[in-house]
């Protein structure tokens, strides 16, 4: 399937026409809170295949509750990916610190939109929202391989590896634009 994505300069930051595909033009915006409800249920139903695969049903994007949920908006800068319907199939979280980084959380597409670009879209538009990061940094589960291959194709590396149990390796990555033009 051939994506095609144009950045347009106001609120919406970015469009993309999944062309030939069913899921038509994807448009991501900043989400508000209003946008909570849906964007968590999104959140659970991506992370899902991750708690089964580390047989981890705690996996924090699984069990944040609406609340917790929902004060991330006042910490992080959080995006949706809609559909020419509405529907949110798409999001990401950002968050910039003193020190230039920008912590990446919660990159989630719906499942059925996994491979046609949405994700890839959502983590470009994030690092544009954030001109003056001098780095982006997130984490993945060591055997998903789709995250992996993505942030690798994005100019993320691995830097860390943190064992959290015998079932789960935390891959830390990152990717240095302190060389890009602000």
């Amino acid at each position: 399937m051939a994506v095609r994505f144009s950045v347009c300069q106001n609120r919406r930051m970015t469009q993309a026409r999944h062309t030939g595909g069913p899921a038509g033009r994807i448009i991501i915006a900043r989400a508000t809170p209003d946008d909570a409800e849906e964007i968590l249920a999104l959140i659970r139903r991506a992370f899902a295949p991750a708690a089964e695969m580390y047989d981890a049903p705690d996996l924090p994007p699984l069990t944040e509750t609406l609340e917790e949920h929902v004060a991330r908006y006042r910490t992080h800068a959080v995006l949706k990916a809609t559909d020419a319907s509405g529907r949110i199939v798409g999001t990401v979280q950002g968050n910039l610190r003193e020190d230039g980084t920008c912590y990446v959380a919660r990159l989630a597409v719906e499942p059925a939109e996994q491979g046609h670009g949405v994700g890839r879209e959502l983590a470009r538009a994030l690092e544009r929202l954030f001109p003056t990061a001098r780095r982006f940094e997130l984490f993945t589960g060591h055997r998903n391989e789709a995250s992996l291959g993505l942030y690798a194709s994005l100019g993320y590396r691995e830097v860390r590896r943190e064992r959290e149990n015998e079932r789960l390796t935390l891959v830390w990555l990152e990717k240095d634009v302190s060389d890009r033009p602000r």
